[in-house]
């Protein structure tokens, strides 16, 4: 039987008038890497603030690894590692006095502190940093030191909450693979607002929207539930939109460029192929076509409707 390590029950949480989220449940009994998925003010950073004690819910419960954060937080608190979108990092402090700090707020025993500090340094790939203070350091190497205080305690949980916001394209690869060597051996919540970052990082996902969650499952899931539903197509010589709109199944289009155009479509069989033919037939001599998928905003929508009516009927 597979342990639980964290358990939402009907998370619900309102400030002043306003729910911020509403009715959230679900369950981590695994390591590995979680993606809580949304737009900005869906509701990620109150669930996450929540689950690590920051901030108290107005209703429901929530437990780590069997302990309830709100009538143990202590205990509950020391099983978890946090890095909030704002990495609580200490800029006149060097990487060595700052993790010291952390070990010691995280009630590591005197004795341990040394070797546990050494080893997460090693583990983040900052130990040639231990003299430098942090405030001298890249933005990528920041978020390191950051990710080495979430972890220095062994937890069994880490949340992570936007940790590639920022960073160049190399340093967004760099941390994605430091985070999945850490969800080897323990389990990780992965905060995005950028379906990219989640797609690349993450075996499963729950998304939040408005408050509540509109998708819980794989990412391999999710994925085929992303349909493509419009194209780019260009060509040499570029028939009016209204021509394009009338080829069967294409339901709007608008033009990007000068020759090109985004035509969008319904669930017509085969409609890149219609596409291909028109062209040929007509001498519009096509020099791209590439299938898009949905935009996150849309995917957002269509979740957000679904649960709707499902809640409805």
């Amino acid at each position: 039987m597979q342990q639980t390590i964290v358990k939402l029950e009907n998370l619900s949480h309102r400030y002043s008038q306003q729910w911020a989220v509403k009715d959230i449940s679900f369950e981590i009994n695994r390591n590995g890497i979680l993606g809580l998925l949304g737009s900005n003010g869906a509701g990620k950073s109150t669930t996450m603030n929540i689950l690590c004690g920051v901030l108290s819910q107005t209703e429901g419960q929530v437990s780590i690894d069997g302990i309830d954060i709100r009538q143990n937080p202590e205990e509950a608190k020391k099983r978890i590692g946090f890095l909030p979108q704002q990495a609580p990092l200490h800029l006149e402090q060097t990487v060595d006095e700052y993790l010291t700090f952390c070990a010691h707020i995280r009630l590591l025993p005197k004795r341990d502190i040394k070797a546990a500090v050494e080893a997460v340094k090693e583990r983040c790939g900052v130990a040639h940093f231990s003299n430098r203070l942090i405030g001298n350091l890249s933005g990528g190497y920041r978020q390191r030191v950051g990710i080495a205080q979430a972890i220095i305690h062994k937890p069994l949980l880490v949340v992570l909450d936007e940790p590639t916001n920022g960073l160049d394209p190399n340093q967004i690869l760099e941390v994605r693979q430091l985070i999945k060597e850490i969800a080897a051996e323990r389990s990780v919540i992965f905060s995005s607002h950028i379906l990219a970052e989640v797609q690349a990082t993450c075996h499963d996902i729950i998304m939040i929207e408005g408050g509540q969650v509109v998708f819980k499952d794989t990412m391999q899931a999710f994925n085929n539930y992303i349909a493509p539903d419009s194209l780019i197509v260009s060509f040499e010589n570029a028939p009016s939109i209204e021509v394009l709109k009338s080829i069967p199944g294409i339901t709007s289009g608008e033009q990007v460029e000068d020759k090109t155009y985004r035509l969008h479509f319904d669930d017509a069989h085969q409609i890149s192929e219609k596409v291909v033919l028109k062209s040929v037939e007509e001498g519009w001599r096509l020099t791209e076509i590439n299938l898009e998928k949905s935009s996150l905003d849309a995917i957002f929508a269509q979740l957000s409707n679904k649960r709707s009516s499902q809640t409805i009927s």
